[in-house]
C-alpha cells in the first residue's frame, strides 16, 4: 500500500469520492461521466496548488518518502551502461556509497551516489544511506580514476548524514570527508552533483564540491537536520518545522542564496509518483551541464569551482 503523508490526506479523500462515483455509475448504469470529470479536474487543480506551495517541513517529508527513487533506480533509468567498481583499496567496500563507470547517451563518465534501501534488509546492507569513512575513500578512489582518464563525474546524493557511530569516528570519518572536499576542489574534470532526496551535513558535502550543484524540487540540503537543529536551539526536536523554516533548506531558498545552481522539477506529487519522469528530468540536466562544462579547460574548471564556493555565504553586520 502506498505511503500517504499527512498533508496529502485531502487528496486521498477526493480520490475516494471519485472512486465511489465510478462504482455507482457501473452498478446503476447511470452516466456520471460529467460529475466524475469535474471531481477529477478539481483533484488535479488542488494537487498542483498544494505541491506548488509546500512548507519546508512538508518538503522534508517528501524528500524522506520511503518510495522515493534510490541511486540505483536512477542509474538504471538514466544510464545506457553501468559497471560498478568496488572497494576503497584498503580492505573495505562500504555499500552506502556505490559508484562505477557509466554511459549516458553513449558518452562515458563516472557516476557515484549514496544508496538507501527500500526494505529493512536493504537498509541494513546500505546502512540507511549513511556512509562510513571507507565509503568516502572509495568515492575518492573513483574520483581519481575519473581524473586520470579524463572522465566527467556525476554524483547523486541522498543521505541523512555520514554514519555517526564510534567505529566511524575511530576510522577517521571527519578526515575522510575533509580529504574529499580538498581533492574534489582540485580535480581537472567536470563535476556535477545532484541532491535527489536528503542532503544533510558533511555526509552530503563529501560528494558535492562540484562545478554544478543541483537539487530535485522536493529535496533538501542543509548543514544539520531540522530535528538536530531544533534539539540544539530549543532542546525540543518536535520543533523541527520551525528549524526547517529557519535553515532555508529548500531548493528555491538555496537557489536564491547561490548555494545551488539549478532546481530540477519533479512530477506533481514527488519523484516517487513517476520514476521515469523524475529520471528524465535529471538526465536532461546532467547532459546540459556537461555540455557546458566540457567546453572549459581544466584550469577554468578549477578556478571557477574555487570562486563558486568562496562566494557562498551572506552576512549581516
Amino acid at each position: 500500500m502506498a505511503t500517504v503523508l499527512e498533508f496529502e490526506k485531502p487528496i486521498i479523500e477526493i480520490q475516494k469520492k471519485i472512486d465511489e462515483l465510478k462504482k455507482m455509475s457501473e452498478a446503476s448504469g447511470m452516466n456520471l461521466d460529467s460529475q466524475i470529470a469535474t471531481f477529477e479536474k478539481q483533484a488535479q487543480d488542488y494537487k498542483k496548488e498544494l505541491y506548488s506551495k509546500l512548507k519546508p517541513s512538508q518538503k522534508l517529508q517528501i524528500a524522506r518518502h520511503p518510495e522515493r527513487p534510490k541511486f540505483l533506480d536512477y542509474v538504471n533509468l538514466i544510464c545506457d551502461e553501468f559497471i560498478e567498481l568496488h572497494g576503497d583499496r584498503e580492505g573495505m567496500d562500504d555499500r552506502a556509497i556505490i559508484g562505477g563507470l557509466a554511459k549516458i547517451n553513449g558518452k562515458p563518465l563516472m557516476i557515484i551516489g549514496i544508496q538507501k534501501g527500500k526494505t529493512t534488509k536493504e537498509n541494513l546492507e546500505y546502512n540507511f544511506g549513511m556512509p562510513q569513512p571507507q565509503g568516502y575513500r572509495k568515492a575518492l578512489r573513483l574520483f581519481n580514476h575519473a581524473n586520470k582518464f579524463n572522465l566527467p563525474i556525476v554524483t547523486l546524493i541522498d543521505t541523512p548524514g555520514a554514519y555517526p557511530g564510534i567505529k566511524a569516528e575511530e576510522t577517521g570519518q571527519g578526515a575522510a570527508i575533509a580529504m574529499n572536499l580538498r581533492e574534489m576542489s582540485k580535480l581537472n574534470v567536470p563535476i556535477v552533483a545532484i541532491i535527489t532526496g536528503e542532503g544533510c551535513s558533511g555526509g552530503a558535502l563529501g560528494l558535492a564540491v562540484a562545478d554544478r550543484v543541483m537539487m530535485l524540487e522536493h529535496a533538501y540540503y542543509t548543514v544539520i537536520s531540522p530535528e538536530g537543529c531544533a534539539s540544539i536551539l530549543w532542546r525540543d526536536a518536535s520543533r523541527f518545522a520551525d528549524a526547517a523554516e529557519a535553515l532555508k533548506i529548500t531548493s528555491k531558498d538555496l537557489l536564491e542564496l547561490g548555494i545551488i545552481d539549478e532546481e530540477i522539477p519533479e512530477p506533481v506529487g514527488g519523484a516517487h509518483v513517476d520514476y521515469n519522469e523524475a529520471s528524465g528530468n535529471i538526465k536532461t540536466s546532467i547532459i546540459k551541464a556537461l555540455e557546458e562544462l566540457n567546453q572549459k579547460s581544466s584550469e577554468e574548471l578549477k578556478n571557477e569551482r574555487y570562486q563558486k564556493f568562496r562566494a557562498m555565504g551572506r552576512f549581516l553586520e
